[in-house]
């Protein structure tokens, strides 16, 4: 029982490690204006420093995207997020911290990000993601981060590693060495738009 105790212990502090190494090599490859590969709370995405003009330019030559479709960020909770939007409702936060399915709300009024980022209304994509990886990468880089499925523009969205274009993961500047035989089940987040006059629009179910 007790060399069963000390394996388990030995096998979570290795785990911890390269959770911990994982978290600073990705952060520094963002602090650089570098592009990501890694696991989101949903699917498998492609993310830079969500203020860092350049590093969102590469994304959409990378994807191939157009740069009318905005993409969307992630935020580790309500303090950052009220950094990056002019106002944030209660029925937001509410959304936000109360759902258990993963929600992304648009917000109308988008502040301190790249501009292109930002739609040409002025408004954000902003979810905070309940998933220890993103939380703390996004806790310790101390700013929001780019997300967009990690496939090219008009291709399935990856929910495996596996399933990820060889192509793709050659033009990124890092991948996450974590999760990759891991299938994400989790369905796609929830999307909601606010308006400027306060209504609520359903654009995803």
């Amino acid at each position: 029982m007790i060399l069963i105790l000390i394996n388990l212990q030995s096998d979570y502090r290795k785990m911890n490690k390269e959770f911990d190494n994982e978290i600073e090599n990705a952060v520094n490859v963002l602090k650089n204006g570098g592009v990501l590969l890694y696991p989101t709370d949903t699917i498998w995405g492609i993310g830079c420093d969500a203020t860092n003009f350049d590093a969102v330019e590469k994304i959409y030559q990378i994807k191939k995207r157009e740069k009318n479709k905005s993409m969307i960020v992630l935020m580790d909770g309500i303090e950052q997020l009220i950094k990056y939007v002019k106002h944030v409702p209660f029925a937001a936060i509410d959304l936000h911290t109360k759902t258990e399915r993963p929600v992304t709300i648009i917000y109308p009024s988008a502040i301190n990000l790249a501009k292109n980022l930002i739609a040409e209304d002025g408004s954000i994509a902003i979810r905070i993601p309940n998933n220890e990886f993103c939380n703390q990468l996004i806790k310790v880089l101390g700013k929001p981060l780019v997300s967009t499925s990690a496939n090219f523009s008009g291709e399935p969205s990856a929910i495996s590693f596996g399933n990820i274009s060889t192509d793709l993961l050659l033009k990124v500047d890092y991948i996450v060495q974590l999760y990759h035989n891991q299938i994400l089940e989790t369905k796609p987040s929830r999307i909601i738009k606010l308006n400027i006059d306060g209504s609520t629009q359903i654009i995803r179910t």
